[in-house]
């Protein structure tokens, strides 16, 4: 029986347990056809993270995006609000040194969301500003992102660690043929002339720039695109990028926006199932907590049950720590464990690479047994070998 059919056991026996309690019957019901609804994002972090610019740039096709002011831990209200009404968290950190885990663990201060810390991703939204605004910025955040996901407790705590540049997602996806001439003016800038007056915004903003451009335009770029995006459009005119639309596109692809997109896709919208489970079983807790009663004993008891159980919420924990390298494997059987683990779908054809009959499930299962107990492994990569193995046992019926 799958964790979706299981919490909707839970919460339909609540319903009938609490009917007299109008509170717990509306709280209830509201949990009960979230079940079907798409995921509930909701885009957090502190003043001027970006969280406006990055809600344009992603978009709100792939899910419900939830409204958050300003959180820090010192907040715990806001902090417990945000959980409660989001399936999923984005995290934003404007640069590495804001990092603080404690905002996560508060959002995770609960019985079962510290069981299941499997609905966070931390971004770096202002990834262009760690490179000083140098075009090549993103490499130097894609760097600084893998030491968060691999070597500090933020990794433990959120699915990935991603960098993106939002104020040049947010303008590539917007950009404007008027625009695009602006650019056009400033490449054909002699690179000596024009380089001096691209090391601040002031400069850029202030008088006898080269092009001719009116300030007021200038100002228009800095503020749409940010110092990196002006530098990066100026550098791909010259390198004979032409035309709004491919030069929107390389905007948006160097911004780091289609593998944040991606990673929302693979962590939040594709086990969105197991995500909605997971709300919907903080909010029975909280309803059994708040109104305790001799009858529901029971169901408390199969609650506890169905958590320690949910198999699906260790796949997605072991994912995250088989895709951030933290979990001790060879490169070969990492791929196989990414794989079964349902990293490319949880269908069985899927995980095991388009085969389907028992014979190969009970092949994998000897392999992983074997990996279980070989000494080459870690406790981490002892961890993988158990959970692929019940994935695979899963697959058997």
């Amino acid at each position: 029986m799958t964790l979706d059919v299981q919490v909707r056991g839970l919460l339909d026996r609540a319903l009938e347990l609490y009917r007299d309690s109008a509170r717990a019957t509306v709280w209830l019901r509201r949990h009960r056809a979230r079940l079907d609804e798409p995921v509930r994002l909701a885009v957090a972090g502190p003043r001027a993270a970006g969280k406006t610019t990055l809600v344009r740039a992603i978009g709100t096709d792939r899910a419900v995006m939830v409204d958050t002011p300003p959180l820090d831990a010192a907040e715990p209200d806001t902090v417990e609000r945000t959980c409660m009404d989001a399936d999923a968290v984005l995290y934003l950190v404007p640069r590495p040194a804001q990092v603080d885990p404690r905002l996560l663990r508060a959002m995770q201060d609960h019985a079962i969301a510290r069981a299941a810390p499997v609905n966070a991703l931390a971004v770096l939204s202002r990834a262009d500003e760690l490179g000083g605004g140098r075009v090549d910025a993103l490499i130097s955040a894609r760097q600084v992102a893998r030491r968060h996901r691999r070597a500090t407790e933020l990794g433990g705590l959120c699915q990935d660690v991603l960098p993106v540049a939002g104020l040049l997602a947010d303008a590539g996806r917007t950009l404007r043929e008027d625009e695009v001439g602006a650019f056009a003016v400033l490449a054909r800038v002699p690179r000596a002339e024009l380089d001096p007056h691209l090391l601040s915004a002031d400069r850029f903003a202030g008088p006898a720039v080269p092009g001719g451009l009116p300030a007021e335009v200038r100002a228009g770029l800095i503020g749409r695109f940010g110092l990196f995006g002006v530098r990066l459009a100026v550098t791909l005119v010259r390198q004979g990028t032409g035309g709004a639309e491919a030069l929107a596109a390389e905007l948006v692809r160097r911004s780091g926006l289609a593998e944040l997109v991606a990673g929302i896709d693979r962590w939040f919208v594709a086990p969105r199932p197991v995500l909605k489970a997971r709300s919907a079983l903080i909010a029975l807790e909280i309803v059994l907590r708040n109104e305790p009663s001799p009858a529901a004993v029971s169901l408390a008891a199969e609650l506890e049950r169905v958590v320690a159980g949910a198999h699906e919420f260790r796949e997605l924990r072991e994912l995250a720590r088989l895709r951030a390298g933290r979990a001790g494997l060879p490169d070969e059987p990492r791929a196989e464990a990414l794989r079964l683990l349902g990293d490319e779908g949880t269908a069985g054809t899927d995980r095991l690479g388009g085969a389907g009959d028992p014979a190969t499930v009970l092949d994998a299962v000897r392999r992983w047994r074997a990996w279980a107990q070989s000494p080459l492994l870690d406790a981490g990569g002892r961890r993988v070998a158990i959970t692929v193995i019940r994935s695979c046992e899963a697959m058997l019926g």
